[in-house]
């Protein structure tokens, strides 16, 4: 199984998890959607997580062509703040299709880390590692 592959574009399928080296990691899957798309999304990602034990999870988010404007940006940060206390550690992919400004405010308002990888791959190895003397580096 090829975890690279992109799923189709049901809202069902962009939001689920996959089991790497032995960990659960929740796959968002942003890639290619629309503002409308990713705010429909946001919002079942604030259930999904809301629903998981304080430090649990380990999410991996794809912006692969996401379009991503302000009102998406605006409730992107104030969901991560929400779902801040659920989660272990967050990476990113695609990030370069978020704008920089978008980005910098949004770690700086949810004060949380999201360090971004070339290959959803390399994210998940990352994910699944043990951190090494490091606490909650996702926020």
């Amino acid at each position: 199984m090829n975890l690279d592959d992109t799923v189709s574009g049901a809202q069902v399928e962009r939001l689920r998890f996959i089991k790497h080296k032995g960990k659960f990691i929740l796959m968002i899957d942003f890639s290619h959607c629309s503002g409308k798309e990713m705010l429909l999304l946001i919002e079942q990602i604030r259930v999904t997580v809301a629903r998981h034990e304080p430090g649990s999870m380990l999410t991996l988010s794809d912006f692969t062509e996401a379009d991503i404007d302000k009102k998406v940006a605006t409730r992107m940060k104030e969901v991560l703040t929400l779902n801040r206390p659920y989660v272990k550690r967050s990476a990113c992919v695609g990030a370069d299709s978020v704008p920089h400004v978008f980005y910098e405010n949004i770690k700086s308002f949810s004060q949380r880390e999201f360090p971004t990888f070339k290959t959803r791959a390399e994210a998940m190895d990352w994910l699944a590692s043990e951190p090494s003397g490091e606490s909650n580096s996702g926020g």
